[in-house]
């Protein structure tokens, strides 16, 4: 891990040397920003508009617990006048990237940090920090969007108040975006509000819409599901009768693939429920390319699959 990171280093300090001492001053076109998962971008996009010129680092499907910046990410990072990140180490393998960003002169900003620490989930499983997986809740990612606009604001203050007028729009979408999952949780039986995926990436979605949350894999897809892991799960589908098991789009589907045999080999037949967009959006051309599609997206697929009559 330190020589990745060391070679890092290197292409953080390549980037720098080829762009000047810090990022490119301000100039009346759009203010240039990187943000790191589309599910950030989306957001800062949103907010941003026209007065952004906006880079994803990751594309659709990217795991951003895995993510290592090529030197081509790392010099778009550096060129860039902001940076926005997800924070609570999502981008488990870029934090030292970032704090060297901030060292050169490129504003950084981690949105999950404007969430009020105890609002946070805490995960034993992942060195006992935080879980990053906010988004989930959408009342929680409305606080990121507050911390978007102020940040924006703040670098840029001649747009400040177009800023805070794409904001308060879209804090109305998420909002009303808030009160339908809400409704649509509710429309399904307490008792099949049980959602298995392949990593515990769904923690905030179960506290906030009242269903129970098993992963797999930790908050972190770095480590391999174990075996035992697998056979506590597949007991607990097969005496709990659950309908459907998820897999992700940006994780791959091989325990999951495991778990159901696991089910069947018990005498139990569990479907695949369909695939949930979890640390990254869908295709930008589909109904999952933006942050409101995928919420509604992972909804629809969820109620969807557990409302089937369980088999077996």
């Amino acid at each position: 891990m330190r020589r990745a990171m060391g070679v890092v280093m290197v292409l953080v300090a390549a980037a720098a040397a080829g762009c000047g001492s810090g990022p490119p001053a301000p100039s009346p076109g759009p203010l240039k920003v990187v943000a790191t998962t589309t599910i950030v971008a989306d957001l800062v996009g949103r907010i941003g508009g026209e007065d952004v010129a906006l880079e994803a680092l990751m594309g659709p499907g990217v795991d951003p617990h895995l993510y290592k910046p090529s030197a081509g990410g790392v010099w778009r990072l550096s060129s860039a006048h902001a940076v926005f990140y997800n924070g609570l180490h999502l981008e488990g393998k870029m934090g030292e990237v970032f704090a060297e960003m901030s060292r050169r002169g490129v504003t950084t900003v981690a949105v999950a940090d404007c969430i009020p620490e105890s609002e946070l989930i805490r995960s034993e499983g992942f060195s006992g920090v935080h879980d990053p997986h906010v988004w989930f809740d959408v009342s929680l990612w409305s606080h990121a969007a507050e911390c978007v606009r102020d940040a924006l604001a703040d670098i840029d203050p001649d747009h400040g108040a177009a800023y805070r007028s794409r904001a308060d729009s879209y804090l109305a979408e998420l909002t009303a975006l808030d009160g339908w999952v809400r409704e649509r949780a509710a429309g399904l039986p307490e008792e099949r509000r049980v959602l298995v995926t392949a990593h515990d990436a769904f923690s905030y979605f179960g506290r906030a819409y009242g269903f129970e949350v098993r992963g797999l894999m930790g908050i972190s897809t770095a480590a391999e599901a174990g075996t035992s892991d697998v056979q506590q799960l597949a007991q607990l589908i097969t005496e709990r009768r659950i309908p459907a098991i998820f897999v992700e789009s940006s994780v791959s589907p091989r325990s999951i693939k495991a778990l159901r045999e696991a089910v069947a080999a018990r005498g139990f037949e569990v479907a695949i429920g369909g695939s949930l967009y979890s640390d990254a959006l869908g295709d930008p051309a589909g109904p999952a390319g933006t942050y409101v599609g995928m919420v509604r997206s992972n909804v629809e697929t969820i109620t969807g699959a557990l409302a089937e009559r369980a088999g077996g």
